[in-house]
């Protein structure tokens, strides 16, 4: 995959999912990172409640209040936020009613989760609308002046973009279609109007969903089941990330015989012993069936690759980084999708 220039000037909300397993978390996080470098400033939210971004990042556990947690390559500020219903249910009732007292009472009793419980549409709509708030929050109209924004509507942007690490995949379309999910509840008044505010955000050109995938059969389907899905929503689909990509280790046409079975296991063993290991034949038979698993695997992942074609998306691969990722991985990953254009 060739580097290209920006995939995604203009869009402002990259709201990525996948299925659990594939690290949506971890490339959200790196996404971040990337679309940060040269001296930016993002917001990297979760949602789910499981503290997964403090945890890459190696901070505390993230409260609810935007924080910074990294600094990019070239400059740069990673900022994030851990959203819970309840906290954000607290800053709506304060926004349109003034009640933030009363709903720290209600929290107590149970209300809260028994109201987002009973209507989980509303919890969406709680969620979805603080990213959406951030991505059209603007500097405050005194700081703006200093920079010499004449009224509020020319203040620049306080984050230059915004990563929602959203729910799996298989729940996504629900997730950030909230007007749907609130017309049972609402049809006027503020809780109605906020959806169509947040709806505002998430249907327009500012707005991509991003997909994490690896290769395998069933994260591949779905995958493109989300993306048909997302689409059919009449959302915008953004770009495909495939994760953890193993580099070969034979050329093709060793990849195609060892696939076949054809390894030759005396040749191995040759080799081992004029290395002077022990047990040469034995080993050389443990690493034929290494290699030929390999190159089974690198097969099947050629056959989910091409899959992947289809929704003719912008597609990114992401190397496989061992056993788990750390911050240093992490930067690897957010370079890696700088340089093929997602940032």
């Amino acid at each position: 995959m060739s580097a290209r220039d920006r995939d995604w000037d203009g869009v402002r909300l990259h709201v990525v999912t996948g299925k659990g397993g594939t690290g949506k978390t971890t490339l959200a996080a790196a996404l971040a990172l990337a679309l940060a470098s040269g001296g930016k400033k993002v917001l990297l939210v979760e949602v789910e409640g499981r503290q997964g971004i403090a945890q890459l990042f190696d901070c505390p556990p993230l409260p609810y209040e935007e924080r910074r947690v990294a600094v990019a390559a070239r400059g740069g500020d990673v900022h994030a936020l851990a959203v819970d219903a309840e906290a954000a249910l607290l800053d709506y009732l304060e926004m349109f009613y003034g009640l933030r007292r009363a709903g720290q009472a209600l929290t107590r009793f149970g209300v809260v989760d028994f109201a987002t419980t009973i209507a989980p549409g509303m919890r969406d709509v709680l969620l979805t609308g603080k990213a959406t708030e951030a991505v059209r929050r603007r500097v405050r109209p005194e700081r703006a002046a200093r920079r010499g924004a004449r009224d509020e509507a020319r203040a620049p942007f306080v984050y230059d973009a915004v990563v929602l690490d959203a729910p799996p995949t298989g729940r996504i379309a629900r997730f950030l279609n909230v007007n749907a999910e609130v017309a049972g509840l609402a049809k006027v008044g503020p809780v109605r109007n906020h959806a169509d505010r947040v709806m505002e955000v998430i249907r327009s050109p500012e707005t991509v969903v991003h997909f994490v995938t690896i290769l395998e059969e069933m994260p591949v389907q779905e995958c493109l089941d989300g993306i048909a899905e997302v689409h059919k929503a009449g959302l915008n689909v953004g770009g495909i990330m495939v994760n953890m990509v193993r580099s070969p280790l034979l050329d093709p046409a060793g990849l195609a015989e060892a696939a076949d079975g054809a390894v030759d296991v005396e040749a191995i063993a040759r080799g081992l012993r004029a290395a002077g290991l022990d047990r040469p034949e034995q080993v050389a038979r443990e690493l034929s069936g290494e290699v030929v698993e390999h190159a089974r695997r690198l097969r099947a992942e050629t056959a989910a690759r091409e899959r992947l074609t289809a929704p003719g998306r912008p597609r990114y691969a992401l190397p496989h980084l061992g056993e788990g990722v750390d911050l240093a991985g992490l930067y690897r990953l957010a370079e890696a999708l700088r340089e093929q254009g997602a940032a």
